[in-house]
């Protein structure tokens, strides 16, 4: 099958690409600026910008599918608007096209008005890619455990950093990781499953923890002491300003990451793990190959 990546460059899709390669796809990476990217061999590449319409013309007119892995928080200011014009050019430019089916990686949480931005911004982005002219598969996550993670690095910095804590009220909800090379394994899968095609599924990691707990267990994988002293008034708005003390995390990425922590992230629905089986890394060693700077 011949597969667009976008986001071919970023957290996940540097991953995704070579494992669609050794899964034997042609694969074809959609970039901004071709000169900066290194392809692995065999790998197409593909110059274009989602903010640039014109710039999509013919990059959909031989793949049979995509993956959508775009999302700009991490440029602050309006991300959800950047986000939201970037889904509907890629939904314009695939129609007519011979694309027949969207991979889409989302954010886990519950649903409801009480999202947080990044989460609402997420979820907006779904509901236009659902609207083309192809079979859109969506696959919810929630904490990324990789090198490179934007998540996982403030919780590094954090124990790095901290040996006491002062941790508000949202550490004790839970959460349920994933390690990076169980998402890049589901997002592969799905290709081959083609019953897949039109579904939202979640996706998680082996086990259930608090935010408490996860960090209490990365402390004492990279060899830290941690102790943590829970408050009551801590608001996820004053703890991302706390963060921004604490951390080289900048403010932008912080703030919606820290918002989206107020409720709990469970993948409460398992069908994905009868249609593609993987076989899920746990918590701590996932985090030993993080902070190796592995997958």
């Amino acid at each position: 099958m011949r597969v667009l990546v976008t986001g071919a460059t970023g957290f996940v899709g540097g991953r995704l690409v070579p494992a669609l390669i050794d899964a034997g796809h042609e694969v074809v990476a959609l970039v901004r600026d071709a000169e900066r990217y290194d392809p692995p061999d065999g790998v197409a590449v593909v110059e274009a910008d989602l903010l640039d319409p014109q710039s999509l013309e013919g990059c959909f007119a031989d793949v049979d599918a995509a993956y959508y892995l775009v999302h700009s928080m991490q440029t602050g200011g309006d991300f959800a608007a950047r986000d939201r014009a970037a889904a509907r050019n890629f939904v314009d430019a695939a129609r007519e096209s011979p694309l027949e089916r969207v991979v889409y990686l989302a954010g886990l949480g519950e649903t409801g008005d009480d999202l947080s931005a990044h989460l609402k911004s997420r979820r907006e982005v779904e509901s236009i890619l659902a609207g083309g002219e192809f079979d859109l598969t969506v696959l919810r996550a929630a904490v990324i455990v990789g090198d490179g993670s934007a998540s996982f690095r403030l919780m590094r910095e954090l124990v790095s950093k901290l040996p006491v804590m002062i941790t508000p009220r949202w550490v004790r909800n839970d959460c349920q990781p994933i390690a990076v090379a169980d998402v890049v394994a589901y997002l592969v899968g799905v290709l081959d499953a083609p019953e897949t095609a039109g579904g939202t599924y979640e996706i998680g990691g082996p086990e259930v923890l608090s935010y408490a707990e996860m960090l209490r267990r990365t402390a004492r994988t990279a060899g830290r002491p941690l102790v943590l002293v829970p408050v009551p008034v801590l608001t996820p708005t004053l703890s991302a300003h706390w963060l921004r003390l604490v951390t080289d995390v900048p403010a932008s990425v912080a703030r919606p990451l820290v918002e989206g922590l107020k409720n709990p992230v469970v993948a409460d629905d398992e069908r994905i793990r009868e249609l593609v089986p993987v076989e899920l890394t746990p918590f701590d060693a996932a985090v030993k190959r993080a902070l190796a700077g592995g997958d």
